[in-house]
C-alpha cells in the first residue's frame, strides 16, 4: 500500500514515521525536515514510542507516483492551496482530512468524490528538525467516510493505522465526530489565546458565560444540519467541558496564543468564524462567536505592525 502525506509538519511526520514500517509512505514537508530525515531518520518520542524512522520526504510529490491514500495534515489555512498544487495527484484518490475545525472535508470535495474524515486529539511537539514527542494522547484517532458512513476503503485505512501501532477508530458519523472536537476547540482555544491564560482559568464565570453562548449558537447550526454529538444538548456539553474536559486540560495554553506568539495566522476561520458562517446560511443568530472570530482577526492584524 501506497499513502502520501500532504503539509506534513509535526502531525504528518509522527504519522508517517509509523506508518513506514508497514506501507510506502512519502512526506510532503518543509526542506530541512526533509534534509535531516534523508541525513538520519525522523526521531520519535514520547506517547507513540521511542525510535528513528526512515521514509521519503520532500517539498514535491515524486513525479508519476499514484497512491492508495492521501493525508492532509496541514492547517485549515493551507487547505485550498494544497489541493490546488497537488490537484492531479488528489483527483480519484482517497483523501484524508487530518486538521482542525469545519470545512475542511468540503473543501477536499472540490478536488476528489473519496473524501476520509479525520479527527485527532493528540499533543506534538518539536524537538528539532525532524524531531517530535508525543506528549499526549487524548483518545483514539477517528476515520470515517464524510459525511457519514464506513466502507471497506476506510476499513481497510483503519486497519493500517492501527497496525503502525496508532489508536484509531472507525466512525460511522465522523461529521459528528469533527463537531464534536470543534465545540471543544472554539469553547477554548480562541478566548484562551485572547486572553493568555490557560483553560482552567476560563471556568471564571466571566468567560464560561461568553463560551455558554459560543456553544449554544453551535448547537443551533448542528442542529440545522443534522449533526449528531454525545451529548444531546447544548447543557450536556457545557456540563461535560465543565467537569471533565477543562479540569483535564486546565494547564495547558491553546495553540492559536502558540500561532500569535510565533507570528502565525490562526484557524479561527474554521472554528468560530464557521460557525457564524453556517448560522448566517441558516438565517440564525450567532453574534458571540462572530464577535470572538472579528476579535482574533483583529489580533492577527496586530502581527503586521
Amino acid at each position: 500500500m501506497k499513502v502520501l502525506i500532504l503539509g506534513a509538519g509535526a502531525v504528518g511526520l509522527s504519522l508517517a514515521a509509523r506508518l513506514s514500517d508497514y506501507c510506502d509512505v512519502h512526506a510532503v514537508c518543509r526542506q530541512r525536515h526533509a534534509d535531516a530525515i534523508a541525513e538520519r531518520g525522523l526521531v520519535l518520542t514520547g506517547l507513540w514510542g521511542e525510535g528513528t524512522h526512515h521514509f521519503s520526504a520532500s517539498e514535491e510529490v515524486p513525479a508519476g507516483e499514484r497512491y492508495d491514500y492521501i493525508f492532509i495534515t496541514s492547517k485549515a489555512l493551507a487547505t485550498r492551496a494544497i489541493c490546488e498544487q497537488f490537484a492531479d495527484v488528489i483527483k480519484d484518490t482517497e483523501t484524508v482530512s487530518l486538521q482542525n475545525g469545519i470545512g475542511n472535508e468540503e473543501i477536499i470535495a472540490g478536488y476528489t468524490d473519496r473524501v476520509i474524515g479525520g479527527t485527532i486529539i493528540t499533543g506534538f511537539e518539536w524537538r528539532g528538525d525532524a524531531r517530535v514527542h508525543v506528549s499526549v494522547v487524548g483518545g483514539p484517532m477517528k476515520l470515517g467516510r464524510f459525511p457519514d458512513g464506513p466502507d471497506q476503503k476506510v476499513e481497510a485505512l483503519v486497519a493500517l493505522v492501527e497496525q503502525a501501532g496508532v489508536p484509531v477508530e472507525g466512525s460511522d458519523h465522523i461529521k459528528g465526530d469533527l463537531w464534536a472536537k470543534t465545540l471543544y476547540n472554539s469553547s477554548l482555544n480562541p478566548l484562551g489565546a485572547l486572553m493568555n491564560v490557560p483553560y482552567g482559568k476560563l471556568l471564571h464565570p466571566m468567560p464560561w458565560g461568553i463560551i455558554e453562548h459560543v456553544v449554544r449558537e453551535a448547537y443551533a447550526v448542528m442542529d440545522r444540519e443534522g449533526v449528531r454529538v454525545p451529548w444531546k444538548t447544548a447543557d450536556d456539553y457545557l456540563a461535560y467541558l465543565h467537569d471533565v474536559q477543562v479540569p483535564s486540560t486546565a494547564e495547558h495554553h491553546a495553540s492559536m496564543l502558540q500561532d500569535i506568539m510565533h507570528g502565525h495566522l490562526t484557524e479561527i476561520d474554521f472554528m468560530n468564524g464557521e460557525i457564524a458562517a453556517r448560522a448566517r446560511k441558516y438565517e440564525l443568530d450567532a453574534p458571540y462567536n462572530d464577535c470572538i472570530t472579528r476579535l482574533m482577526h483583529f489580533r492577527e492584524s496586530l502581527l503586521e505592525q
